[in-house]
């Protein structure tokens, strides 16, 4: 659709649009809306506008100009920004900027010229304080705001104006990179706070930062109508303190209509007696409907026992100890009609599908009848994590993890430890595996090998998934499953948060090793999948299942893959390259994998995937060839994000991402590249320059499934 040309060219018979005899412009306005619709808003304005009178009027439709979405529109230029708010500013009423870290702050500045906003969201984007008090003196229609609060931050040099918006916000969003309240005291109407803590221990300069810079401010937080309080903390020590500050002031008073109260925390986070009087409070006088704590907060605790809920739709037990009994009990209370419940996070639950024991042993099997009584009560979920625990079935018809999950038809998001799917009994038609202790290595020592196996032909078809499979029947029973994780229990990435890499691995749990190349190929039937990551299948042959992937997912969008098969050497390179010549809709690629060859091979086939926009490749010892590497974004033009961390010198590293910049920058205006050795001890000084879209959404493995409330913010 998209094209520039003359407003003379009003004739609807134009052969220009012709497909298969029918012209576009003849199709109704409302299918045309809804095509338009996905048009990038600056493409939309800025060329389709100018084709036809007819696209010229449909464009500057109310349904088009009053949202307006730029984040990962990764062509929207200064000038394109800058005309594009010229053009229809007066008309916006909801516009997202989040992560549109390219930007300058004199460009972000043109937001004040959208008089009507109501909802700005200007996360990641570069603000002073004082810029960011000149915008929002202009805004006097806003009601809901997302920015950052970063280092130099300074409320005082907020105006009066500015104040007087921000007394009218009832939605903030804050992501905060220095120990601030941000602009929270200033808005004394808040009935949803959405804060995410990114505040390092350390300055770049060494000094060590303290949680108690914010002590002498006198203004304190407005909680009075907070219906919504949702956390997220980054590792390290000064978030937890930042945040108890926060919520010193929950403790005073709680909310009488709070309904939702999420705190999400790597790690042991003490309580305090002001959380406890907190906790105890919200018993009292809370009824919610959306719940996360800390895991020290409710491990050993009689506290779910004791709070009121009310048509819930989100749980996070996240890492908790939290037994098959309390979950029964204290949730789910006995079996009673949780229909209501969206989405539910058991990841690290190692107890949750098990007896009361805490003597549970991970080679242990789950309490079939838990899993039933959550199945019935809980039956419209969407979105369940059960990752990163042991989930192991007993034999019995009927009775496996896999079967008593196909009965939650509405399932978008899934998200599962390996060993949980294997059948309860080795396979007769699967070659065994070498055994888990000759694959993994050992420090830096060399890998202990017994032989090669003899591998099948990965395209000769052995990977057909059988009926038989209880993996199988289970995405046979969910057709519309969109987002599907396959994480091994003792996986833990090399990419490191805020710490140096992990220079070690865990074995796999040892009934992995009954999942392989036809369990993953099993997953070809979900013709709806969009976002797809396997991690630790030690019995990965060949990775032939990853072609019939490529052939069928037609949405795939994101693929995670880390450590198939083998850890010493890759085996699936030619089934993923086969795979990638399919993937004619994939924007994102992560993939880590010990002594991965980037090589000519690897580029060329993943230079087929059109829609490619980040790749992250993580590989302890890998190697990469940087022709190949700048060949593969010459050919690949949507490329923003490329961050390789390899085994690869420093020299070599710092080379190739200067290459890369110099020949790339200028036409890509959000290229963001990374190239540095894994195991170098400046790793973490190099990743916390990497803009946090990114960071949060492809650089860092981790489970994302029911990783927050559906629909948080937008």
């Amino acid at each position: 659709v998209a094209g520039s040309g003359d407003m003379s060219n009003d004739d609807d018979t134009h052969p220009a649009g012709m497909a298969g005899g029918t012209h576009l412009l003849g199709f109704s306005d409302e299918i045309l809306l809804h095509i338009l619709s996905h048009v990038p808003s600056t493409d939309l304005i800025l060329n389709v506008r100018c084709t036809c009178r007819k696209l010229a009027a449909l464009c500057l439709d109310k349904s088009l100009v009053h949202t307006v979405l730029l984040q990962k529109d990764y062509q929207a230029n200064e000038d394109k920004v800058k005309q594009l708010v010229k053009e229809i500013g007066r008309d916006i009423q909801q516009l997202s900027l989040a992560g549109c870290y390219w930007l300058s702050g004199s460009t972000v500045e043109h937001v004040a010229r959208c008089r009507s906003l109501v909802k700005v969201n200007l996360s990641g984007c570069h603000l002073t304080s004082l810029r960011l008090s000149k915008m929002l003196s202009a805004l006097q229609h806003l009601r809901s705001l997302a920015i950052d609060v970063s280092p130099g931050f300074d409320a005082s040099q907020l105006s009066g104006e500015c104040k007087a918006t921000l007394s009218r916000v009832r939605e903030l969003k804050q992501t905060l990179f220095t120990p601030s309240y941000g602009v929270v005291p200033c808005c004394t109407s808040l009935e949803k706070l959405l804060l995410y803590f990114e505040i390092l221990d350390r300055t770049r300069e060494g000094a060590i930062l303290s949680g108690q810079l914010m002590v002498g401010q006198s203004n304190v937080p407005h909680y009075q109508n907070l219906r919504v309080f949702y956390a997220r903390l980054a590792p390290g020590y000064i978030n937890q303190e930042v945040v108890r500050l926060y919520l010193a002031v929950l403790s005073d008073r709680t909310p009488e209509n709070l309904h939702a109260f999420l705190i999400s925390v790597p790690g042991s986070f003490a309580e305090s007696g002001a959380t406890k009087n907190l906790l105890d409070s919200m018993a009292r006088n809370v009824a919610l409907d959306a719940l996360q704590l800390p895991k020290s907060w409710l491990n050993g605790s009689s506290l779910l026992q004791h709070m009121k809920f009310n048509n819930p739709f989100y749980f996070s037990f996240s890492r908790c100890t939290l037994s098959g009994g309390h979950l029964i009990q204290r949730v789910i209370n006995g079996g009673k009609d949780l229909r209501s419940l969206a989405s539910l996070n058991l990841s690290g639950c190692v107890h949750c599908l098990s007896p009361d024991s805490l003597l549970r042993k991970a080679e242990d099997d789950i309490d079939s009848s838990i899993l039933e009584t959550l199945v019935v009560s809980c039956c419209n979920l969407r979105h369940l994590n059960l990752s990163a625990a042991h989930h192991h079935s007993s034999e019995g018809l009927g009775r496996h993890l896999c079967q008593l999950l196909a009965r939650l038809r509405h399932l978008r998001s899934l998200s599962l430890p390996v060993c949980s799917v294997a059948d309860s009994a080795p396979r007769a038609d699967r070659v065994p595996a070498q055994p888990v202790m000759h694959a993994v290595p050992r420090g830096f020592g060399k890998k202990v090998r017994i032989g090669v196996q003899s591998c099948p032909n990965p395209f000769s078809g052995q990977t057909v998934p059988q009926p038989s499979s209880v993996f199988w029947s289970l995405l046979k029973n969910l057709p519309f499953l969109e987002h599907l994780e396959l994480i091994g229990s003792n996986f833990s990435s090399a990419m490191p948060r805020n710490e140096p890499a992990i220079r070690n691995s865990l074995p796999p749990c040892s009934r992995a090793q009954n999942v392989g190349d036809s369990e993953v190929a099993a997953i070809g039937q979900l013709a709806f999948l969009r976002h797809l990551t396997l991690a630790q299948l030690p019995s990965v042959l060949t990775g032939s299942g990853l072609v019939s992937i490529g052939l069928q997912c037609q949405q795939l969008q994101s693929l995670s893959l880390a450590n198939l098969g083998m850890m010493g050497k890759v085996v699936y390179m030619p089934a993923l390259s086969d795979m990638l010549k399919h993937c004619k809709r994939l924007k994102d690629l992560r993939l880590e994998q010990p002594y991965f060859s980037a090589n000519a091979q690897f580029f060329q086939a993943l230079s087929q995937c059109p829609s490619l926009q980040r790749l992250c490749l993580v590989s302890r010892s890998g190697t990469l060839q940087p022709d190949a590497v700048l060949a593969f974004m010459a050919r690949c033009l949507h490329v923003i994000v490329c961050h390789m961390f390899t085994g690869e010198s420093l020299a070599t590293c710092k080379s190739l991402q200067q290459s890369l910049l110099r020949s790339f920058q200028a036409e890509r205006p959000a290229l963001n590249v990374v190239i540095f050795p894994l195991l170098h001890e400046g790793l973490t000084d190099v990743i916390r320059d990497v803009p946090m879209v990114h960071l949060d959404e492809i650089t860092l493995f981790k489970s994302r499934v029911a990783e927050e409330p559906p629909n948080l913010w937008w």
